[in-house]
């Protein structure tokens, strides 16, 4: 993509790391992906307030929250899609430098996309979560009607009828939502972020109410 012009990138006097330390947490994204109704939103949410009471510095990236304002202004074609996330990334950069912790909620539906976004990022910040979960139990949550006015030809370009979804390869992690409940996903992703160092096993608010 073409860089604006007339611009100068300006070096910060505090780096990440000092951000990070000062916050006791190592800055990530944890990407969530998955058909609407596959419960990305209501596990991510789930998993900040986890986070949350535990001390951690988070903010959730939710799809339908963001295309109120930053995406606005695109709709659901290929292109737009990828528009799309390409602006979420740079925003979750932006976020990760400043050391919180970001949780993100798009269907984001192609593998190139994705793998933008982590290449964006680099090594270790960007956590993979797919949330795999029948087609069959997506339309039987789907409180909002939208699959069945996809299937009507009311909502064109919907991912999982009328547009495509490219499944993970590798993900860093794999939550069966129609199998596990909201407490079990939400336990493997502070399990995975303790894993990979971006927690403690003690974090702030835990360590001063032991």
């Amino acid at each position: 993509m073409k860089q604006s012009d007339n611009t100068v990138w300006h070096a910060p006097q505090v780096s990440r790391e000092m951000r990070e330390g000062r916050l006791g947490q190592r800055s990530a994204v944890l990407w969530f992906t998955g058909l609407s109704g596959a419960g990305k939103s209501t596990v991510a949410h789930a998993a900040e307030k986890r986070l949350a009471d535990m001390g951690c510095l988070t903010y959730v990236f939710d799809g339908d929250n963001v295309r109120h304002g930053l995406c606005g202004d695109l709709g659901f074609s290929i292109e737009d899609r990828k528009e799309n996330i390409r602006r979420i990334g740079e925003m979750v950069k932006l976020f990760a430098d400043a050391g919180v912790i970001s949780l993100t909620a798009f269907i984001s539906p192609l593998r190139a996309d994705r793998r933008g976004v982590r290449d964006l990022l680099g090594d270790g910040d960007f956590i993979e979560v797919y949330c795999r979960c029948s087609l069959d139990v997506c339309e039987e949550r789907d409180v909002k009607g939208l699959y069945q006015k996809a299937r009507a030809g009311e909502i064109q370009e919907f991912t999982g009828i009328s547009s495509p979804y490219e499944e993970p390869e590798d993900p860093e992690l794999v939550l069966e939502t129609d199998r596990m409940s909201i407490d079990e996903c939400v336990d493997r992703i502070v399990e995975t972020l303790r894993e990979r160092g971006v927690i403690s096993e003690a974090n702030p608010k835990e360590a001063a109410s032991g």
